[in-house]
């Protein structure tokens, strides 16, 4: 298997930045449209339109990962506010966490909260088949995984 550094502004297989599909799925949980967010963003709809169906596939997932690991840098943290729609229920789990990890580690943590989300999910955060594991060590140098 081979191994790509992939910088936190990017997602794989994306060509647009994650700040900027960020902003399209922050805009998706308070209840705009994929037109509105294209037109926004100027993007066409049907590359919107498929963040936003990539992400809602994804959004239990993440929201579990992201909760995961915002009780692992804020332990004291109180429950999350609940919305509606799981799209927007991750979305809070994603900044939440961002914030966390502001208060936890200062300047090291100032990143994006969508930056965060591409640094967690190594760049997986839209792709098919987002899982939870997560690990706290880097792998050996020469392992063949």
């Amino acid at each position: 298997m081979t191994h790509v550094l992939l910088a936190v502004a990017c997602l794989r297989r994306r060509a647009d930045g994650v700040d900027v599909i960020g902003a399209a799925l922050l805009a998706k949980a308070t209840g705009v449209g994929h037109r509105r967010i294209a037109v926004w963003l100027q993007r066409p709809a049907s590359t919107v339109r498929g963040w936003l169906r990539a992400f809602a596939r994804n959004a239990e997932t993440a929201r579990a990962m992201f909760t995961s690991l915002l009780v692992q840098l804020d332990p004291l943290t109180g429950p999350l506010p609940t919305h509606p729609g799981m799209v927007a229920d991750a979305v809070e789990a994603v900044g939440a966490c961002a914030a966390a990890a502001r208060r936890r580690l200062g300047v090291l943590g100032a990143v994006s909260p969508w930056q965060l989300a591409a640094a967690v999910t190594d760049g997986r955060l839209l792709a098919p088949g987002l899982t939870t594991v997560l690990i706290n060590t880097s792998r050996l140098l020469g392992n063949a995984d």
